[in-house]
C-alpha cells in the first residue's frame, strides 16, 4: 500500500483514531506506575488531554488543514492534565504549528512536523530527563528525519518510525533505573506510541469505530443501558461549589460508570435547599464590582481538611484535586478568572500539576499569574503562611520560592502490588512511607512505617511537626502516634490536624 500525501479528512480520522486507541489502553498504562501506590493516573491524564482536542475534532463540518490543526492544538493545550498530558499538547502544538499553513502533508512536511513537535515539548519542561516520554518522542523525530532521505511512501515512513518509538520504549528501563527496578517501561512513552499505532490504523484504512467514553460521533450513537441511583446526603451546612465536584469526584470513584447529575438536599432547617451540579452547565465569569486588588491565590488539594486550611489561610479559591484528580490548564484559567486580582498566585501542590499550572499562566491574558512550584500539600501551606500582603509581587514570590524548600514532607499510603523499590522490598497492602526524594520506610504496620519515616525526617534543625490525616486513618490514631513522635523528640513541637485526603493515610511535614 503506498500512500504519499495526507488531507485534513483523513489527518483527523488519523488523529481520532489516535485518541480512540489511547483511551482504550488507559487503564492498563496507569498501572505501569513506578511507585505501586494507588493512584497511577497517566493514562487517565493522557486520554482526557487527548479527548478534549477529540471533542473539538468531531465538531468540525468538513474542517481544512488550518481549522483541524487549531482544534488539536488549542484543544489539547486547554484540556491538558498532568505533566504527561502537557508535554502530549506540546507535541500537538509544534506538530500543527507547521503543517496548519498547508492543504496536504507529505513526508517532509511531516519530517519538519516531528522534529517541531519534539523542541516545543522539549522547552516546555525545565529538567527533562531521558527514559521518557520526551525520549520516544525523539527517538520517533529522529526515525522520520532518517526516512525522510529513504522513502515517499507514508504508509513505509509511519511503519518505522513507530517501530523506532517501540524500541526505545521497551529501552526505558535501561535509562532510568526506577523502571528497571519496578519491572516496567515508562507509562508516557507507552501512551505516545497508542496514539502513533491508533493514527496508522486509520491511515491504512482500517474500521476504527471513534465513539469512546469521552467523545461521542455526532451520528449513529451507540445504545447505552443507563440506570439511575438516588440515596440521600444529610448536609449539616450549605455546600460550596468546589465542595460539591469533589463529592462529585468521589461517587464517581465508587459508581460503576459516570455520575451525571448530582442533587444535595440541605435538610437541618424548615427550609429544603436542592443545590445541583451538572456537566452540561459551564459557570460563567463572575462580574466583580469591587476593584482588583493586587494579589489572590488559586489552590489545589483535595478534602475538606485541607480545603479549610488553605481558605482560612487566605486562599481565594481552591481546586479539588491531587493524586489521581489533576486538573487540567483550563480548570486553573477558569479558578484564576474567579479570583478578583491583578496578579494571581497558583499553588499546584503536586509535581504532576506544575506543568499544568506554567501552561494556564502562558495562556491567560487578562490577569499575571505566577506559578509558585508547590510540589506537596505542606509546601504549598508554607507559601501561604510566607505570604505577606504589604510586600511586592516580587518579593513575595521570592520569599515563598526560598521558604517552600526548606519544607521536607512525608507521605504514607499503602502498596498496591509486589515490587523492589530502592533496595527495599515491597509487599501488596504494606504501608509505605514516602519522602521527598524516594522511598523512606515499609512495614506491615501502619505505625511502624508511619514512625520510621519520622525519623528518616526528623534532624537537629528540625522545629515542627505538621501532621495531616485522612483517609484510612483519624483523630485518634493520629493523636497516638503523635504523642510517640513528642515521647522520641521532645523539643519538637507536634501538630495534628484533619485533613480529609484520599489516597494518603497521613501526611506530615518536617520543618
Amino acid at each position: 500500500m503506498e500512500i504519499q500525501t495526507i488531507d485534513a479528512s483523513l489527518l483527523s480520522k488519523m488523529f481520532l483514531s489516535g485518541a480512540k486507541n489511547l483511551e482504550s489502553k488507559k487503564e492498563w498504562i496507569n498501572e505501569l506506575n513506578v511507585f505501586p501506590v494507588p493512584d497511577g493516573d497517566t493514562g487517565t491524564n493522557m486520554t482526557m488531554t487527548i479527548m478534549s482536542a477529540a471533542n473539538a475534532v468531531m465538531e468540525l463540518q468538513n474542517p481544512d488543514m488550518k481549522t483541524l490543526s487549531k482544534a488539536i492544538s488549542s484543544g489539547s493545550l486547554r484540556g491538558a492534565r498532568g505533566n504527561s498530558g502537557v508535554i502530549l499538547s506540546q507535541l500537538f502544538r509544534g506538530f500543527t504549528k507547521v503543517i496548519s499553513s498547508h492543504d496536504e502533508v507529505d513526508i517532509p512536511l511531516l519530517n519538519e512536523a516531528f522534529e517541531k513537535a519534539v523542541q516545543t515539548a522539549y522547552k516546555a519542561v525545565m529538567q527533562p530527563k531521558e527514559g521518557t516520554i520526551l525520549t520516544v518522542a525523539r527517538a520517533a523525530a529522529d526515525k522520520a528525519a532518517e526516512m525522510a532521505t529513504k522513502t515517499d511512501n507514508i504508509v513505509e515512513f509511519a511503519e518505522a518510525v513507530i517501530a523506532e518509538a517501540e524500541d526505545t520504549l521497551a529501552r526505558t528501563p535501561d535509562m532510568l533505573p526506577v523502571l528497571k527496578q519496578a519491572g516496567v517501561v515508562d507509562s508516557g512513552g507507552q501512551g505516545l506510541v497508542q496514539v502513533l499505532k491508533g493514527a496508522y490504523d486509520a491511515l491504512i484504512g482500517k474500521e476504527v469505530d471513534y465513539t469512546t467514553e469521552a467523545v461521542e460521533a455526532p451520528k449513529a450513537k451507540p445504545a447505552i443501558s443507563k440506570y439511575a441511583v438516588e440515596f440521600v446526603i444529610e448536609s449539616e451546612k450549605p455546600l460550596a461549589s468546589y465542595q460539591i465536584k469533589e463529592l462529585k469526584a468521589k461517587l464517581e470513584k465508587l459508581a460503576s460508570g459516570k455520575v451525571s447529575d448530582l442533587t444535595i438536599t440541605e435538610t437541618n432547617s424548615d427550609e429544603v435547599v436542592f443545590s445541583s451540579e451538572k456537566e452540561d452547565v459551564k459557570e460563567e465569569a463572575p462580574k466583580f464590582t469591587e476593584p482588583a486588588k493586587e494579589m489572590g491565590f488559586v489552590s489545589i488539594a483535595t478534602g475538606d481538611g485541607l480545603t479549610s486550611i488553605f481558605t482560612e489561610l487566605g486562599c481565594d479559591y481552591m481546586i479539588p484535586g491531587g493524586q489521581t484528580m489533576n486538573p487540567s490548564t483550563d480548570d486553573i484559567l477558569s479558578a484564576v478568572e474567579k479570583v478578583n486580582a491583578k496578579t494571581v498566585f497558583v499553588l499546584p501542590n503536586n509535581k504532576n500539576i506544575i506543568l499544568a499550572a506554567n501552561q494556564a499562566a502562558a495562556i491567560c491574558e487578562d490577569k499575571k499569574i505566577i506559578v509558585i512550584p508547590t510540589k506537596t500539600i505542606p509546601q504549598g501551606i508554607t507559601a501561604l503562611i510566607s505570604f505577606a500582603a504589604d510586600a511586592s509581587v516580587e518579593d513575595n514570590q521570592a520569599a515563598m520560592t526560598e521558604e517552600i524548600s526548606n519544607v521536607k514532607t512525608g507521605q504514607v499510603t499503602y502498596a498496591v502490588r509486589d515490587t523492589v523499590i530502592d533496595d527495599k522490598e515491597i509487599r501488596k497492602d504494606d504501608w509505605m512511607g514516602m519522602g521527598d526524594s524516594g522511598l523512606l520506610s515499609v512495614n506491615a504496620d501502619i505505625s511502624t512505617a508511619f514512625l520510621e519515616m519520622i525519623d528518616e525526617m526528623v534532624s537537629d534543625d528540625s522545629a515542627v511537626v505538621s501532621i495531616y490525616w485522612g483517609e484510612g486513618s483519624n483523630q485518634d490514631d493520629a493523636q497516638a502516634l503523635g504523642d510517640k513522635v513528642l515521647e522520641k523528640y521532645p523539643d519538637l513541637e507536634v501538630e495534628i490536624s484533619e485533613g480529609g485526603q484520599a489516597v494518603y493515610a497521613y501526611i506530615v511535614s518536617v520543618e
